[in-house]
């Protein structure tokens, strides 16, 4: 099962330049098919006038060939005008239909977000990015060669700060039914010694934005999932995303059922209900394709910070040797047609999300409701993401 559509223009603050042959190509074939109407045409015109098949859609279709559940994506060009695709079955147990544009957990994309507003507080002066993590949480970051008074906040925000990751001591059935506080995570956190020292490299750790989260919760005296959804949320009119409430496992609206598998061809286990408070500021919230394309849109447009704090956010380390940059919270990548997309990407039990946007505008996201079990399975959702942009 798969569908697409076609959604018309959004304003945007800022028109950019150019516009894709697609939409002309699109408009042309229309034109044919209306003149042609109501008279048999010689076979090759037939074949000549068929459309192509779409490498999006043959891209959806083909992570469901290859296991997953469902599929879904959200494609806008430069002008705004949203294109929407499904594959697969929203539910294995009865085979229901993929939601259009259905809500997912996104992950780790929620770190862009809790990034956004610690760089709101610094455009506001009331957090400096070169302030050491003791300056707003005094005492707490104290472990194996982790001390608060070392580590900066820009070093939390840009994963260098060497701080261990929490995750790995937290199962997905823990996951599902146990509510964390944020102090939880870093006090499981601090149980392992420090990766690097502060700024030594660059180390991917929940923690950061766990603490991150804890500076902004400090700073505004105000509650983290608050400030985000006044920040952010509100600003933008991102309907469809939300910071779930303590003890809130559902997902509100329309969605298709995420599952996890613990290794390629097993059995997928619904995993769509769980307690996503093991996220938090480094990854609880539930969005939807449509609505990061907007949140990234936006972000890259310059309608969330100012100048200074978005070229901040936009400075970058390598990651490895994979190609892609990190900077406080935003992620560049290589795209196969030449250029770099900006994003982020997010793995949730139960759901991966992954895309961004382009400097000119194009903006793309995919969503699959199972975490690809192996790097082949990552790699062709990044794929599908790398087709979208470059077609």
């Amino acid at each position: 099962m798969h569908e697409q559509t076609w959604h018309g223009p959004r304003s945007v603050e800022r028109r950019r330049r150019g516009g894709r042959r697609g939409a002309v190509a699109a408009a042309a074939a229309m034109t044919i098919a209306l003149l042609t109407a109501g008279a048999p045409a010689p076979a090759s015109a037939s074949a000549a006038a068929a459309p192509r098949p779409d490498s999006v859609q043959q891209g959806l279709n083909a992570l469901v060939r290859d296991g997953q559940p469902a599929a879904l994506a959200s494609v806008a060009d430069r002008e705004g005008r949203t294109r929407t695709y499904t594959a697969g079955v929203g539910d294995l147990a009865t085979g229901a239909k993929v939601p259009r544009d259905g809500q997912v957990r996104i992950g780790s994309n929620t770190k862009t977000f809790t990034a956004v507003v610690v760089l709101q507080l610094v455009g506001e002066g009331r957090i400096a990015l070169d302030a050491k993590v003791d300056t707003y949480l005094p005492g707490l970051v104290r472990g194996k060669g982790i001390d608060g008074r070392r580590i900066t906040v820009r070093q939390l925000l840009q994963h260098t700060s060497g701080i261990p990751e929490y995750g790995a001591r937290i199962s997905d059935e823990e996951m599902r039914d146990r509510y964390f506080e944020p102090r939880d995570l870093v006090d499981i956190a601090l149980k392992d010694k420090a990766e690097f020292a502060p700024g030594e490299k660059w180390g991917y750790s929940n923690t950061n934005y766990v603490l991150a989260g804890l500076i902004v919760q400090k700073v505004t005296g105000r509650p983290l999932a608050e400030e985000m959804d006044r920040r952010v949320m509100q600003r933008l009119g991102l309907r469809h995303t939300y910071f779930p409430a303590p003890g809130d496992k559902t997902i509100r609206e329309p969605h298709p059922k995420g599952y996890a598998r613990s290794s390629a061809g097993s059995t997928p286990r619904d995993f769509t209900e769980v307690d996503p408070s093991a996220g938090w500021a480094a990854g609880q919230l539930i969005s939807t394709n449509s609505d990061l394309n907007r949140f990234f849109t936006a972000l890259l447009d310059g309608r969330l910070l100012p100048a200074a704090q978005l070229a901040q956010m936009r400075t970058t380390v390598p990651v490895g040797d994979t190609g892609s940059h990190y900077g406080l919270g935003l992620m560049s990548r290589q795209l196969s047609c030449g250029g770099v997309y900006w994003g982020h990407g997010g793995d949730l039990v139960g759901y991966e999300t992954r895309g961004g946007v382009t400097d000119d505008g194009r903006a793309v996201n995919v969503a699959v409701t199972s975490i690809p079990p192996d790097e082949a399975g990552m790699k062709g959702v990044q794929k599908v993401v790398d087709t979208a942009f470059c077609r």
